[in-house]
């Protein structure tokens, strides 16, 4: 074997060993994940690139790369928590990634009324902040009013209310939790498809456990909406410098 055949070799190898320590990575530890669009505003924006641990929640068929058919439920199965930022397989078609916050846990019964959100027949303590420029139904610029809304761990975190308190899905019946499933909402309240909207409405409904495919923990990287990240000239005007290495909560 010439220097040259060897030198082939050992590239092929290093090569194969990258790829195999790449996949143990995104299968078992984290895995890149983007935001496409404005549900979770203003938490996560358009253009965010953020790292979801898949050891947060134990790992379930959906760990793996195509959601192969191996086995069914968790192994080290860890229970989502209110207020978590989760991505999860959407359960009408167990393929598609979705990205909302925990709101409600197995057994407990969420409605909203006027725009309030109320677990188990008790109102969550919701204060006014700054108002937030974002985009109407129609694509327009518009303000819009904000609260900070505190869950009860403790969890506390911001949302839009862009149609008012008399938004599509400001009021709702009651939804009981099954077991085992979680209720799931975005924290731009009136520009979220999430577990408010049934998978026979072409919405999420409630989600098993075992599509939960890891934890939203922290922004790497943003770019403003429109931009391609692939466009590096552009990175000191394009990116949201801010934004860069900031937790996810």
């Amino acid at each position: 074997m010439t220097k040259k055949d060897e030198g082939l070799g050992e590239t092929v190898k290093v090569v194969i060993q990258a790829v195999l320590i790449a996949l143990v990575v995104r299968t078992l530890l984290f895995q890149p994940f983007n935001i496409p669009s404005g549900s979770l505003i203003p938490t996560l924006l358009i253009g965010d690139y953020l790292f979801v641990s898949k050891y947060s929640y134990g790992y379930s068929k959906h760990s793996l790369p195509f959601s192969p058919d191996l086995f069914s439920g968790r192994i080290f199965s860890s229970e989502p928590q209110r207020g978590d930022i989760a991505v999860f397989k959407l359960p009408r078609d167990g393929s598609t990634d979705y990205i909302k916050r925990v709101i409600g846990l197995p057994g407990d019964k969420v409605q909203l009324i006027d725009g309030r959100l109320y677990l188990n027949g008790q109102a969550l303590p919701r204060e006014r902040v700054e108002s937030v420029r974002t985009r109407d139904a129609f694509g327009r610029e518009s303000e819009a009013a904000t609260y900070r809304e505190t869950l009860p761990n403790g969890v506390s975190y911001r949302i839009i209310e862009r149609d008012g308190d008399r938004g599509f899905y400001d009021n709702t019946g009651v939804y009981e939790v099954p077991p085992g499933h979680y209720f799931m909402m975005g924290d731009n309240r009136d520009n979220s498809t999430d577990s408010r909207v049934a998978p026979a409405d072409a919405g999420v409904g409630f989600v098993p456990l075992e599509n939960f495919v890891g934890r939203a923990e922290i922004v790497f990287f943003s770019v403003e909406e429109g931009e391609s990240v692939w466009q590096f000239w552009r990175w000191p005007w394009s990116l949201r410098w801010n934004r860069l290495f900031t937790p996810v909560r």
